[in-house]
């Protein structure tokens, strides 16, 4: 179970650290952040960390990519954002994640509300695959306590629509929602995320095993979905941060090495291993 270090876990946000690698949000936007993290670590067992230290800001209603080699720690510090990290075992999480200045690790916070708040979308499509794709869409309302069937038919055509899929399956919800195909199954998934009305919602890998077509598709639901909700996505496909992203965090072995708006990490990144890794010295 993820826990956090006696005495780490304070009321509000505290003030950025100001120096090169972790500047202070209003250095690198004047927006205030969503979600904010200061030394945010993630430790496996006695001695392997996943992730040491991060403090970096997630901007309201931008899309931040998290950019970084295999095993850099970007799905760790993502699962972080909403305390998955609790659901295994001999993982210890100490410093601290914000979510509108609260600390989602202080003693007493309910992780299933934190979930709630802090949606998930993971690298393959996960549907519940025997579920009517309505009873997809339904399965975090019903666990929120909601039943009465006006409130979930007009919630679960809102998630659909906003996931672009409504069109698609209107006369067929009743269907398995095993029964779509790769790329809409990955909307469904993120049309149940939506469906609870989060305020972030974190996006691991989305389009990694969809063919082209279907990953234009989740790239432009992608962009349409920041008007409404905060996006943190995880890629491998520096392009695809490019293409999508507001603001890019470069890591590398565990820390976040840098973050800047993506167009600007890309054309001018002031760190020398960012700017080793966009070369493609290493990958």
């Amino acid at each position: 179970m993820s826990s956090v270090e006696q005495g780490q876990a304070v009321q509000s946000a505290p003030a950025y650290h100001t120096n090169d690698r972790h500047p202070a949000p209003e250095r690198i936007s004047g927006e205030a952040p969503r979600m904010q993290t200061d030394n945010l670590t993630v430790r496996y067992g006695v001695s392997t960390f996943g992730i040491r230290d991060v403090s970096m800001p997630v901007f309201d209603r931008r899309i931040t990519a998290l950019i970084g080699p295999s095993g850099c720690g970007k799905s760790t510090f993502l699962r972080a954002l909403n305390r998955m990290h609790d659901l295994g075992a001999d993982i210890e999480v100490s410093g601290a994640a914000y979510l509108d200045g609260e600390n989602i690790y202080q003693p007493g916070v309910d992780p299933v509300v934190v979930r709630r708040r802090v949606g998930m979308v993971f690298q393959k499509p996960t549907p519940f695959p025997t579920k009517s794709i309505y009873e997809n869409v339904c399965t975090g309302l019903r666990l929120a306590g909601i039943r009465r069937k006006s409130v979930l038919d007009e919630a679960v055509q809102k998630a659909l629509s906003d996931a672009v899929l409504w069109d698609e399956v209107k006369d067929r919800l009743k269907s398995p929602g095993g029964s779509l195909s790769g790329g809409q199954q990955q909307r469904l998934c993120i049309a149940r995320a939506l469906a609870v009305e989060p305020e972030v919602l974190l996006m691991d890998e989305p389009t990694s095993s969809l063919d082209p077509n279907a990953t234009m598709r989740i790239e432009q639901l992608i962009q349409q979905l920041k008007q409404q909700v905060t996006i943190v996505i995880v890629t491998h496909n520096m392009q695809q941060a490019k293409r999508v992203s507001d603001y890019t965090a470069f890591f590398y072995v565990g820390e976040m090495v840098e973050l800047a708006p993506t167009p600007e990490i890309f054309s001018s990144p002031k760190q020398p291993r960012t700017a080793e890794y966009l070369h493609g010295t290493f990958s």
